[in-house]
Order: C-alpha cells, then sequence, then structure tokens
C-alpha cells in the first residue's frame, strides 16, 4: 500500500520544511552504513530484458532449459542484490527452485507444455503464502518462522502453469500499514530495498522488492499486491508495467491481508505482453474467496487477444487536469508529451477534474482500512503455525524486540486497528459508503458524462528519497487511490524518466475492463517505448 496517501496535509505542490530537507538525499549515520558502494556497474547479463517469449523461443531450440535460465538469474541475484549494487530486493530464495526447474525440463523432453508460462522464473512478494520450504512472514521479524501450511490460490494457479517459483521479495513491512511516518521498501525481517535506477532512491512501496527486481532483471516477471498503490507505484517509479486487476478478479486467500475491499494481487513485469500472460495464469474462481464468483463470466480466458497496436485510434480519455499544473514541472513535461502521443495514435484527450471531487475521501478510506485490517489479519494470524496468532500478539512482539522491530519508526497503525470493532460497526460502514461507493459514483458519472474509454494520467512523481528518520514525502502526483477505493482496475505503462528516474502513465476504467486498459496501454507502449534497464547510478549527488 502507498502509505503516504493517508498523511497528505496540504496540496499536492505544497512542499514542508521537512519535505526539502528529506529531498536532499542527506543520510542518517545508520543509512550512510546501508548505501550500497558500488554504482554505475557494466551491465553484460545475457538475460537482461528477456520476455517470456524469447524465453520460449530459447528452450524450445534447446539453447536453453528451465534450470539453465533460473541458474543464471540465480547468479544474477547473488552478483547485484546481495553483492555488487546490493539492492536487497530478494528476502528469501526457494531451495528447491532447480528441482522444480528440472521436472518442468523434463516434461517438455516428453512433449507436455502447460503453456506459455511453462519454465518461466517467478519472484513473488512476501506477504504470498507458498506450501513449501519458504516462508511468509511480510517482512515482519514477528512473523519469522510462519510456514503456510499450502500454497495461496495464485500460487496453486501458476505452479500448474508451469511456473518456477525462484523466490520471495522484500516488501515495506505488513505491505506499508505500521506506522504514518514509515519508509517505504523497508522491513525489520529484510531491510531496506534500493532502487535499481538510482541506488539512494526509495523503489517505492509496498511492493518494492518485486519492482526493483523485475526491473533489474533478477526474474523473467514478478508478483506483487495492492490495497493503495502497491503495484503501480513501485511500477511507476522502476519503469514497469504494472496491472492492478478489478478486486475480485484474483483471489486473495493465502495473501496476508490489508482490507478484503481492496486487496488483490497483480503482475510487474517489463512489457505490456508479459503482464497480460502473467495475468492469465493468475486468474480463477476460488471457493475460498467467494468475492472471486463475481468475476465468472467477466474474466478473458485469454487476455493476449486484446494486445492490438492501433487500439487508441478512436478512443476518448479523460486526463485529470491538476497533473497539468503539477509540483514537478519536468513530470508535466512528461505528462504532456503522453498526451500528444494519444492525440498522434488517434485518440481524444479531454480534461476532467476527478481529484478535486475526491477531496477527503482518504480519511474514510484509511478508516476502512483500519477496520478490514484487525479483521482480516487476525483471521490470517489464528490459522497460521506461527506463535504469533493476533494484533496483540504482533504488537507485544514488537514492543519486546523493539531495538529489531522498530529501529527507525513505531506501530501505531496496528494500535489503532487493536482499538476498533468489528466489520459490523455503523462508523464503519458509513466509512465504506463514503470510499468505495461514493468514488465508483464519481468515477462512473465521470465517465458516462463525457463518454470516456479511461481515465488517464501522471502514476505518480519520482521516487523519493530513502529517509530512515523521517520517513517517505510526497513527490507532488498520486494516481492510485481512485481505482483502489472503488476497486477498478489500473494499468501503468512507462511514460519516460527524469534525471534517470522513471515515471509511469496511467490508464484505469470500470469494473472488468482489463481488456480495453491492456489495448490501450499495449499501444500507447508500442509508440512509446519508454522502458529502460537500469544503470544502477549511485546518487543524483555523485
Amino acid at each position: 500500500m502507498l502509505r503516504r496517501n493517508f498523511i497528505k496535509t496540504g496540496s499536492l505542490a505544497g512542499l514542508t520544511l521537512s519535505t526539502v530537507l528529506a529531498a536532499s538525499c542527506n543520510t542518517t549515520p545508520e543509512q550512510k552504513a546501508d548505501i550500497p558502494a558500488m554504482a554505475n556497474t557494466a551491465d553484460n547479463f545475457e538475460l537482461n530484458e528477456a520476455t517470456i517469449a524469447a524465453l520460449q523461443e530459447k528452450m524450445k531450440s534447446g539453447a536453453y532449459t528451465s534450470r539453465s535460465i533460473c541458474e543464471l538469474y540465480l547468479k544474477r541475484i547473488d552478483a547485484i542484490d546481495k553483492n555488487g549494487p546490493k539492492l536487497n530486493a530478494v528476502i528469501e530464495l526457494n531451495p528447491d527452485a532447480l528441482n522444480i526447474a528440472d521436472g518442468l525440463d523434463k516434461e517438455r523432453k516428453d512433449g507436455k507444455l502447460r503453456g506459455p508460462m511453462h519454465g518461466i522464473p517467478v519472484l513473488i512478494k512476501d506477504n504470498i503464502n507458498t506450501g513449501d520450504k519458504m516462508m511468509t512472514t511480510a517482512g515482519a521479524l514477528a512473523l519469522v518462522g510462519n510456514h503456510a501450511p499450502q500454497d495461496a490460490f495464485i500460487i496453486k494457479q501458476l505452479r500448474a502453469a508451469g511456473v518456477v517459483i525462484l523466490g520471495k521479495t522484500n516488501l515495506s513491512e505488513w505491505a506499508n500499514f505500521r506506522s504514518s511516518r514509515s519508509t517505504s521498501a523497508w522491513s525489520s525481517r529484510g531491510g531496506q530495498t534500493h532502487m535499481p535506477y538510482i541506488l539512494d532512491r526509495n523503489p517505492s512501496g509496498s511492493s518494492s522488492g518485486t519492482g526493483a527486481a523485475v526491473a533489474a532483471n533478477l526474474c523473467t516477471v514478478g508478483i506483487g499486491t495492492e490495497t493503495d498503490g502497491s503495484v503501480v507505484s513501485p511500477s511507476s517509479v522502476n519503469g514497469l508495467v504494472g496491472i492492478k486487476p478489478t478486486v475480485d478478479l484474483l483471489s486473495r486467500s493465502g495473501i496476508i491481508p490489508i482490507s478484503k475491499t481492496q486487496d488483490t494481487a497483480g503482475p510487474m513485469t517489463r512489457t505490456v505482453t508479459d503482464a497480460v500472460i502473467l495475468l492469465g495464469a493468475l486468474a480463477g474462481v476460488d471457493t475460498d474467496d467467494e468475492a472471486t464468483a463475481d468475476s465468472k463470466g467477466k474474466a478473458a480466458k485469454d487476455y493476449t487477444t486484446f494486445l492490438d497496436a492501433k487500439s487508441l485510434k478512436g478512443k476518448r480519455l479523460g486526463i485529470e487536469a491538476s497533473f497539468l499544473k503539477g509540483a514537478n514541472e519536468d513530470v508535466v513535461a512528461l505528462l504532456k508529451q503522453a498526451i500528444e502521443v494519444l492525440k498522434a495514435q488517434g485518440a481524444t484527450v479531454v480534461e476532467i477534474d476527478l481529484i478535486k471531487q475526491l477531496k477527503d475521501i482518504d480519511k474514510a478510506e484509511f478508516l476502512v482500512l483500519v477496520y478490514e485490517f484487525k479483521d482480516g489479519l487476525n483471521k490470517y494470524l489464528a490459522g497460521s503455525t506461527n506463535k504469533i496468532k493476533n494484533i496483540q500478539d504482533v504488537i507485544n512482539f514488537n514492543k519486546t524486540n523493539a531495538a529489531k522491530a522498530m529501529p527507525y519508526f513505531k506501530q501505531e497503525t496496528l494500535e489503532l486497528a487493536l482499538t476498533k470493532g468489528d466489520l459490523n460497526s455503523k462508523e464503519y460502514l458509513d466509512a465504506l459508503k463514503k470510499s468505495q461507493g461514493y468514488t465508483r459514483k464519481v468515477i462512473d458519472t465521470i465517465m458516462t458524462k463525457n463518454n470516456l474509454d479511461a481515465i488517464c494520467g501522471a502514476t505518480n512523481g519520482l521516487a523519493c528519497c530513502i529517509d530512515l528518520a523521517n520517513g517517505d514525502y510526497d513527490t507532488g502526483f498520486s494516481f492510485s487511490s481512485p481505482a483502489a477505493m472503488a476497486g477498478y482496475p489500473h494499468i501503468t505503462v512507462p511514460m519516460g524518466a527524469v534525471h534517470s528516474l522513471p515515471v509511469g502513465f496511467s490508464f484505469f476504467g470500470k469494473a472488468y475492463d482489463e481488456g480495453n486498459l491492456i489495448a490501450m496501454a499495449y499501444a500507447f507502449e508500442q509508440a512509446t517505448k519508454h522502458r529502460k534497464a537500469p544503470e544502477f547510478i549511485k546518487s543524483l549527488m555523485v
């Protein structure tokens, strides 16, 4: 989750003194020890920017096997993630990965192919259950030793598709729902993850490890989860394609929760095509997540059928007007260039005022999330194999182990959740009506009134500096909340970069309109080709 959405205290352009100081990337003594020593690394990795289709062709020809591909990525992780630039994106490796790859190679040799994901290595966020030797901890020291009894439903889907789960990625602890002053990409179990484009920058939360790992070519594709911004924001700042699907399209069972009304997993990849292939592998109706029944008959069997490079022609797109007067003129310039691309591809662009109509809704959203977090996390922990069985146990553990569990920020969000009642509380129901219900009404009305195919804008601002002393700060743009609160689909695609810092361009629309959004995102990607591999620059100050 993108925690900073809930702590804005002024206009998007307003910067406090602490923000200006944080923006300089000045570091505390504690942070200096965590800044990678290596930068501007010559990068000749042979699988750089490799796509699913390219690797399938290599395996078909015999040039690679799933095992050899996995071995190359494992060496890459050792060289880039654990040493060298030291991204610290991978929190745990799967000790069975190579054996799984061997089995899939044998199937291929015997003529059995499970589909386009057969033998492809994937990294997944460490809040998703895997019924294997790896732990599922949400980055929390309190959950070290938590081994899930079985795979999450989406992991079962991936394994059935022939995927190799290479390992798990670091994240903002508890998916960035522990403190109002947290630093994204930091967890008490995994430490601080670094952004591969400029290493003293934050890869954004909470799917930060997945974002950094996919961007740095530590795997072919990755899985993140989002409550509000945690797929699209790290995808944007890491130069990736991220898809936050309609809530209910993908099962949430076996995923450490925040919100039953907003949580969803989603693909994070380097191309729209790979994101679409992965989305198809993840989707499915799950009896353990009753909400997925709503997607029956609405989910596509094959989302690759929507990949049409000419699909922007004739579309009507609403551009968030406030972004055209944003806090960062360089990001505004990229946005204006993107608008010209849309027009050149045959789209009609109109300005809309969505954010103004949703002013202060984030307060209601936060209240909804606090209630649902308590309900969902207590249920998850009650069924876990760990000694931690509820939120109170987490709070007690953190207090007892404060030096390691809470060295930079505390746990006031956990403590607030503990004070709330159940999901029949009037306060919760009123907040839900205001957050989800009103947001859907506003989006639907704007789209209908303007005859729009999608709403668009800058996904978010430039990556902020890592600042463990002060926590995250607002970079002037954020477009995750409307689709997140509504439960609607949202896709971000690379829009360009400022000072080597990537920025994404968003398309979102109504429920189960993934196909339409995919088509437009693909057309934009093919017309621009903005994705660039990271250079591991140490700092803008160097």
